[in-house]
């Protein structure tokens, strides 16, 4: 397997949102967090992977315009059939490298408690859970329960790059 790494163009949009779900194992509607404005002002920050010309992973980010020192990981994905191959942490080591050259100093991510594959990931590559005021035991993670729509769980991962 030999990976290529890329930005993304606003032509790879149809491409990523098509497989989205179905890497989420189908039971969510991610591709509704993924509208089509993240390959049109986002590019230059986020990431794909391919192997042979086919996708096999993805990283949409970007660095904060109101805090500069700080980026965020909005989405990063690897197919199913890949995971356990380096693809996922390869796009974050290219994301970190480039923001670290921007003069970022720490990356933030949120996921879903439930998700423990995706607590247990970003733990591995070096991400701390927040247990700070306001979280609470949630899946077996420390969480913000209700923190999107008042509605939605999220654990807030921060690490330093």
């Amino acid at each position: 397997m030999t990976v290529v790494h890329r930005h993304p163009t606003e032509a790879d949009y149809d491409a990523v949102v098509r497989v989205v779900d179905d890497w989420w194992g189908g039971e969510r509607h991610m591709d509704v967090l993924l509208p089509r404005l993240w390959f049109q002002h986002f590019t230059g920050t986020s990431w794909l992977a391919e192997d042979d010309g086919r996708l096999v992973g993805f990283l949409v980010g970007f660095q904060s315009p109101d805090r500069p020192n700080e980026a965020y990981v909005h989405m990063v994905a690897s197919h199913p059939n890949h995971r356990t191959k380096g693809i996922a942490r390869a796009l974050y080591e290219r994301f970190f490298a480039e923001m670290r050259e921007r003069g970022v100093v720490t990356v933030k991510a949120i996921t879903w408690p439930g998700n423990r594959r995706s607590v247990a990931f970003h733990r591995a590559i070096g991400f701390d859970v927040d247990d700070g005021p306001g979280t609470q035991n949630l899946y077996g993670t420390s969480a913000f329960a209700e923190y999107d729509y008042g509605r939605e769980d999220r654990v807030v991962l921060t690490r330093s790059i």
